[in-house]
């Protein structure tokens, strides 16, 4: 029953940081766009 609950702890730290690393790469493709669009604006 402990190693259950070790693995579920492990699967919500994973579960986390995916939500982490999407929350980052959402943002950084959002940023590109933006930049994008205003070299293209610019150009």
């Amino acid at each position: 029953m402990k190693k259950n609950k070790e693995n579920k702890t492990n699967y919500d730290k994973g579960q986390i940081f995916v939500k982490i690393m999407a929350g980052v790469l959402a943002v950084l493709m959002v940023a590109g766009t933006g930049i994008t669009l205003v070299y293209a604006l610019m150009a």
